[in-house]
């Protein structure tokens, strides 16, 4: 059966409607099932803060070792290309050049002084 909307004078099935009034349903009681009932449970504190801060920093370090081996890989490549640019004679080997020595402090920068910076040490 269809029944027409007066509005818009689409056909709307019957179907449409109850798998709609479903969905609504269904996600109605999904956020009352993960809801939390009872208070905060706050036994672990600090130490659960510590490891917590232990975790990031170590997860920090690995971060700047990808960063390491990324700029390396990009570092080489670049430098073959500002080979062949001035083998070839083209013009623009000394911005090349440039760009390639501004990434390299922005590496040391980024994964060095930025983090004693702020106090940590990598």
């Amino acid at each position: 059966m269809h029944s027409v909307n007066p509005q818009s004078a689409i056909p709307v099935r019957h179907t449409d409607l109850a798998r709609a009034a479903l969905t609504v349903a269904l996600a109605v009681c999904c956020q009352s099932a993960f809801a939390k009932c009872g208070g905060v449970d706050y036994s672990w504190g600090a130490d659960g803060l510590a490891k917590a801060h232990d975790f990031v920093i170590t997860m920090l370090l690995y971060v700047v070792y990808v960063c390491y081996a990324v700029a390396g890989i990009v570092s080489v490549i670049a430098s073959l290309q500002i080979y062949f640019k001035i083998n070839a004679g083209e013009e623009g080997w000394k911005k090349e050049i440039m760009m390639v020595v501004g990434a390299i402090l922005f590496i040391i920068g980024a994964t060095i002084v930025f983090p004693a910076f702020f106090g940590y040490r990598v």
